[in-house]
């Protein structure tokens, strides 16, 4: 099981399972939703996702194109993502997991996209959008 919060802890939340693909993505919807270069984010099942207290504190964020994105109401931090025709996962924003993660992301997403300062230091598989199914 692992565990995680946002930053003021109103809102925590549990996954009871495995995680599937751990990667970083670089569009800039994620840029703008985090305010930085990059969210580093893991998929889970949604059966296995719950949140275990402050439920009416996480509100979400349907900016079109099929992503609702949610967060909390009373810090901002972002929580996870959910995408229309895969409701059977979330995407949950990796730097809010309180317990320890023993994969870490894998890829990289969206590059082609990008911030033009961002530079990146590592050999991971990058793609310019999302990586082939």
């Amino acid at each position: 099981m692992h565990n995680g919060s946002c930053l003021c802890g109103t809102v925590k939340y549990e996954i009871n399972g495995d995680f599937g693909q751990a990667y970083f993505c670089h569009c800039q919807r994620c840029r703008k939703a985090g305010g930085a270069a990059v969210a580093a984010n893991v998929i889970a099942a949604s059966k296995d996702f719950a949140v275990t207290a402050g439920e009416a504190s996480l509100k979400c964020y349907d900016g079109g194109k099929g992503v609702r994105r949610y967060f909390c109401a009373e810090c901002g931090s972002p929580i996870l993502s959910r995408r229309d025709g895969q409701d059977d996962i979330v995407r949950v924003r990796m730097g809010t997991l309180d317990t320890p993660v023993a994969t870490p992301p894998g890829m990289h997403n969206f590059v082609g996209s990008k911030a033009a300062w961002e530079v990146i230091h590592d050999d991971l598989p990058q793609y310019q959008e999302r990586p082939p199914a």
